[in-house]
């Protein structure tokens, strides 16, 4: 699957629109997380736990959209976008989406 974030693939022609696909996952905070990462917050840097928690949600929204654009018979996705919004006080959604096409 050729994921980009352009309007076309290089090199290639879109002989088909599959149409809108999107994956997402939404994500909670974990108390033990919450502690450590309060420590993190005084002295400053990087908060590792949710910078992983993170790309775990990127990379399941990403694999949630391939899904579906290989389901409606797409071997493309152009024009992907990542987006993230919260969900209520502890919770954050992260959605990938994108065009699904057929490129050849």
């Amino acid at each position: 699957m050729i994921i980009v974030t352009t309007d076309f693939v290089p090199g290639k022609e879109v002989k088909a629109l599959k149409g809108l696909v999107r994956g997402s996952t939404v994500q909670s905070k974990h108390i033990g997380r919450d502690i450590a990462s309060s420590f993190k917050t005084i002295v400053g840097g990087e908060i590792k736990a949710y910078t992983e928690m993170l790309d775990d949600a990127r990379k399941k929204a990403l694999d949630r959209m391939t899904a579906e654009a290989e389901r409606l018979g797409a071997n493309a996705v152009i024009s992907m976008r990542l987006e993230s919004s919260t969900v209520m006080g502890a919770a954050s959604e992260i959605i990938a989406y994108g065009t699904a096409v057929t490129v050849e």
